[in-house]
């Protein structure tokens, strides 16, 4: 299972949000190039950049950030956070991400979201199933929908999609378990790769992710946190 450590980005610097409230913003670092150097310093490879202003404002603020990320360090990143258009999403892929993750977009203009599957193919388009209460929220997850995580997610499988983020809002940045029984019906109702994003808090967790066949799981919190180090999660790895 690939291990990959997030970067979520809110005027510049890295913070972490409580349940995808932004008012709850707390800033781990001011300078993001110098976590994601710590990142691959300690041998991870992959890195998850958020752009939380982009996500709120629908519309990406922080690609210099991703540029500066990208071309500083060898992390393969996707990012996600604002994007739009098909100019975002050359403009991402300019600036040095591998890939992007959609999930507004997805939920608001299918057809769009598919053009870019079908031009850039699934390797490089994730989608972003960001969920409460079982039903996707969008727009930084302020905004809520009455549509279903799980409907969501296989009718993209049959539309070609392979690689999904799904965070648990709930579970986000609160360091008490990921949501795994999300986790295990996604799995056994779908094919995708399943890379799970929110809660986790412990080596432990992680392992369990892995046991229940999560193709990668995001770190964000606990490791700014001090509850797991970027040293034993690539001993993990």
């Amino acid at each position: 299972m690939r291990i990959i450590p997030a970067i979520d980005i809110i005027d510049g610097k890295c913070v972490r949000l409580s349940k995808g409230d932004y008012s709850t913003a707390k800033i781990y670092a001011e300078d993001p190039l110098e976590m994601a150097k710590e990142i691959e310093g300690s041998g991870l490879k992959y890195l998850h950049l958020v752009d939380l202003d982009g996500a709120k404002a629908k519309m990406i603020v922080n690609l210099k950030v991703l540029e500066s990320l990208a071309t500083t360090t060898t992390l393969h990143i996707d990012f996600g956070g604002g994007i739009k258009s098909t100019q975002d999403v050359e403009n991402a892929f300019n600036a040095g991400a591998k890939a992007i993750t959609g999930g507004s977009i997805a939920v608001n203009n299918r057809d769009l979201f598919l053009v870019w599957l079908e031009k850039y193919g699934a390797e490089k388009i994730i989608l972003g199933a960001d969920c409460r209460n079982g039903m996707i929220a969008t727009h930084g997850w302020t905004e809520d929908s009455v549509l279903p995580v799980m409907n969501f997610v296989s009718e993209y499988e049959k539309l070609g999609i392979k690689n999904v983020i799904c965070t648990d809002i709930s579970k986000d940045g609160m360091l008490q378990g990921p949501s795994i029984e999300l986790y295990t019906n996604l799995i056994a109702q779908t094919a995708i790769n399943l890379i799970a994003s929110g809660g986790v808090s412990s080596l432990a967790d992680l392992l369990e992710l892995k046991k229940i066949g999560c193709e990668a799981a995001i770190v964000g919190k606990a490791i700014y946190e001090g509850k797991v180090t970027l040293k034993e999660l690539a001993e993990l790895c």
